[in-house]
């Protein structure tokens, strides 16, 4: 049996009690360590499960994942993701090769980014299409994210943007030499992704007047380490988030819809950051 468990989004202690039980009885016990970050390291999984868990990055996952499926009908595998399995298409690619080789497999659900931003107050059935905002380069700015945005807004619905994350990247000089040499890990913070939206909407000006579109005062809601002890949230001005500091990572970003629903715009006005009222909602009729 391949068991795939989600972990939550905080620390070890998040794992369910189900998966708990689970871990502790396979054979061996794989942590996917490149879609995301936990609070705690892997020692404290280790300690904290009872058992050695041997680290999964994206190569393994990617390009070697049958080395980790059973290798015979008596043995169990166990693989971890943080957050919820699904979370990531990476592991629905995992599940089919295994069932591609009869292999039984089991999902242990958990809480995923994707339902616990509802601690921002925007009402969960009020998002559209998640979005991935990646990091540029000089030589390559993909912009088909916001083209995203825009039609979720012209829905009016909230748009969940996940923001780049760089773990074990290789070095073009390493793909060259064919040699295994990482750039040092990096992840994008809400300011990061503020600014690349600031960029295109500044070269979209000719189209600003556009259903749906988004402007530098549009408000933001800002989200770091969600499901952790010290997690952080602010809502402001898409032109302020650019200097925001929410911290270490994990962040996310969020655009919310033109209108927001009254009980939205109450719980928002908790984390709002010099904003009245009136500034957040661009629909004035529902305030």
């Amino acid at each position: 049996m391949l068991y795939v468990i989600g972990l939550g989004l905080g620390d070890a202690t998040d794992i369910t009690v189900k998966g708990l039980e689970i871990i502790r009885k396979c054979n061996r016990v794989y942590l996917e360590s490149y879609t995301s970050i936990l609070a705690v390291g892997l020692k404290d999984l280790e300690e904290f499960y009872g058992r050695s868990i041997l680290e999964a990055d994206r190569e393994l996952v990617e390009s070697n994942s049958d080395e980790m499926l059973p290798e015979n009908e008596e043995e169990d595998v166990a693989f971890l993701v943080i957050g919820d399995p699904f979370g990531a298409t990476t592991h629905s690619d995992l599940i089919l090769r295994a069932r591609e080789k009869n292999i039984k497999v089991k999902v242990i659900h958990n809480s995923s980014i994707l339902t616990a931003v509802g601690c921002c107050g925007l009402q969960l059935y009020r998002f559209g299409e998640t979005v991935s905002i990646p990091y540029w380069s000089k030589d390559w700015r993909p912009n088909s994210f916001y083209e995203k945005i825009v039609s979720n807004r012209q829905r009016d619905l909230h748009t969940l943007c996940l923001l780049d994350i760089k773990v074990k990247e290789p070095t073009l000089e390493s793909i060259v030499k064919k040699k295994k040499e990482y750039m040092p890990p990096r992840f994008m913070t809400v300011s990061e992704a503020a600014t690349q939206l600031i960029e295109i909407v500044e070269e979209k000006d000719d189209r600003i007047e556009e259903e749906g579109a988004v402007y530098k005062s549009s408000i933001v809601v800002g989200l770091a380490r969600v499901g952790w002890d010290d997690q952080r949230i602010i809502a402001c001005s898409l032109e302020k988030m650019t200097s925001i500091d929410l911290g270490p990572p994990l962040h996310c970003l969020i655009i919310p819809g033109p209108t927001l629903h009254p009980l939205e715009l109450e719980y928002m006005a908790l984390y709002t950051l010099n904003i009245t009222d009136d500034r957040m909602c661009e629909n004035k009729n529902i305030l």
